[in-house]
């Protein structure tokens, strides 16, 4: 009899060993599911890639972004689309390969947009197709009057030796004055001698920038072929002036109020064996 109790209690215990063993382990199963979940990060729609070199002067912001530098440029001149600007990357900002210098892989065809137009010395030499954003020599040509339609674009060349020109080109004019470069550089030191601001862009190369009244600025280790563009604020009439001085590689624009509108000027020109243009 007391070894069929003996059994009876040690058959007891043992049941109750197990049954805790279970109860203590119940707490830690919800703990661990929780620690597996994740939350999806949500995407950044306006990156900051957008606002860093070389994409803030290449690459249009979505819409609902605040603008970069291409973004204003492009609005200023009146260039961006109607119809609302997509979040997803375009076949030109595809082909500026966006998220990094390498392009990235898209959907199947012809970028109308190739980014070797905004290369050297494709982006100087040729005019990009219509619907594109436009590169230096296009903007040239748009500070010179001459519309998109009135020139053919000509597709890069293969070969960086040989480049091809542009069909058709406004008529050569005599050059203002001349400047001895320095290595194919030059700096331009502009003269403000009016008494308003004047906006001024180094086309490919900077912004719009403004320069106050009565006070000067100088561009350095600008490489030719370089076009600046020019206007005063209040919408007055410019006499501009180039005229190299003493220091090798320095032109001085000086400008000054006009009163007569043949004589107004909007834009100066520097081609790579040193003759300069108004326009």
């Amino acid at each position: 009899m007391n070894t069929h109790s003996q059994r009876i209690r040690k058959f007891t215990n043992l049941f109750g060993v197990i049954c805790g063993g279970l109860l203590m382990s119940l707490p830690v199963i919800p703990r661990a599911a929780v620690a597996q979940q994740t939350t999806s990060p949500k995407v950044n729609p306006c990156p900051s890639i957008f606002y860093e070199e070389p994409h803030n002067n290449r690459v249009i912001v979505p819409r609902g972004c605040p603008p970069n530098a291409l973004t204003q440029r492009l609005a200023a001149q009146g260039l961006l689309p109607v119809t609302p600007v997509p979040t997803t990357p375009s076949p030109y900002q595809t082909g500026l390969g966006v998220g990094g210098e390498t392009p990235q892989s898209g959907t199947p065809g012809i970028n109308p947009c190739p980014r070797i137009y905004y290369e050297e010395p494709f982006n100087s030499r040729n005019i990009v197709p219509q619907g594109c954003p436009p590169n230096a020599i296009t903007q040239q040509q748009q500070a010179l009057g001459i519309t998109p339609s009135q020139v053919t674009p000509v597709s890069p060349s293969v070969s960086p030796t040989k480049p091809t020109q542009p069909s058709v080109l406004p008529p050569r004019q005599a050059p203002s004055t001349t400047i001895a470069l320095a290595n194919g550089r030059v700096n331009i030191r502009l003269v403000n001698n009016t008494a308003a601001n004047v906006t001024y862009q180094v086309i490919g190369d900077t912004a719009p920038r403004s320069l106050q009244g009565k006070s000067n600025v100088t561009l350095q280790g600008l490489s030719a072929p370089v076009t600046v563009t020019f206007q005063r604020e209040d919408g007055g009439l410019l006499l501009v002036t180039p005229q190299p001085t003493s220091e090798p590689g320095i032109l001085e624009v000086t400008f000054k109020e006009a009163t007569d509108v043949s004589r107004d000027r909007g834009a100066l020109r520097i081609d790579p064996n040193g003759s300069v243009f108004l326009n």
